[in-house]
């Protein structure tokens, strides 16, 4: 185990070559980003395969986001340094050859394909693998879970409870230890982690974004990079849960705050992130991270509190910039998607913990 609490084993751990990693990569969260990152700790150069829509479809079930949206995600997280796109669901050593990969890393759960096997049995058997430390408390399947919970429970008009967000991210219906989640809990080291901890250069443009960024999906990536051009340095403001669920309503946030954090952070076009802003752009805020241009989206803006346009300040001494992503979708419109094939979803989740608890038992029983 190294110093940071990160796992790896299998071929020696030293800093060198060509890592691969793999996976669907479906509603890209912070899970996804800090397994990468581990990997890219194992090597110089970290290429990440992302299977396609049919391989998903034949061995797990449908996924939420389509193959061009999860390439796109992956590629904008910042420690990748290439994507193999349509990467074969079962790791081969072919692919691992056509690529000049030297061993493969995966986290310490279970991915089972179609016919019940691990997915990773080859490279494992070749001695090319090794395994870094998953993330507890997230997983795509969680997700989709407390989403299809909203749908029964907390889609109601009055705003939920204080700790109604946080009971969301725990799962008790199942009892995979990989399809079944517990509550994430963040760290001070994890955030470290996650942040690169640059200061901004004197002659650095500065430009701040604010929002929810809730289930952190490839919209936002479009409106980063766009922002990004305005600077040279972007700093994004993450609103609190209450001030998301204020404006949103119903069950938002899907994710936290420390959730979201991690997420935001991982992408490769963020320079910082404030935690907990303000709804409104103040002059106090803008002074304080010495803010050149603030940038909004073309979704609606609804009022402060107060009745007031959150951007009034920015808007007066005219540096506030709309800009147009050329993407419109919306967490609203993933939530939509996932309520609309729900029984799918709901199905193949429980086809995914079947087969793990089977090569769970057969593991076990071979331990024994």
């Amino acid at each position: 185990m190294s110093s940071n609490g990160d796992v790896s084993n299998g071929p020696s751990s030293k800093k060198n070559g060509r890592v691969w990693m793999d996976g669907c990569f479906d509603m890209v969260h912070f899970g996804h980003a800090n397994a990468l990152r581990q990997g890219k700790q194992m090597g110089n150069h970290l290429v990440v395969g992302v299977h396609s829509d049919a391989e998903i479809q034949k061995h797990k079930g449908p996924p939420v986001f389509n193959e061009q949206e999860r390439y796109k995600m992956v590629r904008a997280i910042k420690w990748v340094d290439e994507v193999i796109e349509d990467a074969p669901y079962v790791t081969t050593l072919d692919e691992l050859d056509q690529n000049n990969i030297d061993f493969c890393v995966h986290g310490d759960d279970i991915t089972v394909s179609a016919d019940g096997r691990d997915t990773y049995y080859m490279v494992k058997e070749a001695g090319r693998y090794k395994e870094c430390k998953r993330t507890a408390g997230v997983s795509t399947t969680d997700l989709v879970g407390r989403m299809l919970l909203a749908t029964k429970q907390h889609f109601v008009e009055n705003p939920p409870e204080k700790d109604q967000t946080k009971d969301m991210a725990a799962d008790a219906s199942t009892k995979s230890p990989y399809t079944g989640t517990s509550q994430f809990l963040p760290t001070s080291q994890k955030i470290i982690q996650f942040s690169e901890g640059k200061e901004p250069k004197p002659t650095d443009k500065i430009v701040y974004v604010a929002g929810a960024f809730d289930l952190f999906h490839v919209g936002h990536v479009d409106f980063l990079e766009e922002a990004s051009k305005h600077g040279d340095f972007l700093i994004v403001g993450l609103h609190t849960d209450l001030e998301v669920n204020r404006y949103k309503g119903r069950n938002f946030p899907i994710m936290n705050l420390h959730e979201r954090l991690l997420s935001v952070l991982s992408n490769k076009y963020v320079s910082e992130v404030v935690i907990g802003a303000p709804y409104s752009v103040t002059s106090d805020l803008m002074d304080h991270f010495k803010v050149d241009v603030v940038c909004h989206g073309k979704t609606n803006v609804l009022p402060d509190i107060n009745g007031k346009d959150p951007y009034a300040y920015p808007k007066e001494k005219g540096c506030f910039v709309e800009i147009d992503s050329g993407n419109e979708l919306t967490t609203q419109m993933i939530v939509d998607r996932i309520i609309k094939n729900r029984l799918e979803y709901e199905e193949r989740n429980k086809k995914k913990e079947a087969k793990e608890l089977i090569l769970i038992k057969q593991t076990t029983d071979q331990l024994d």
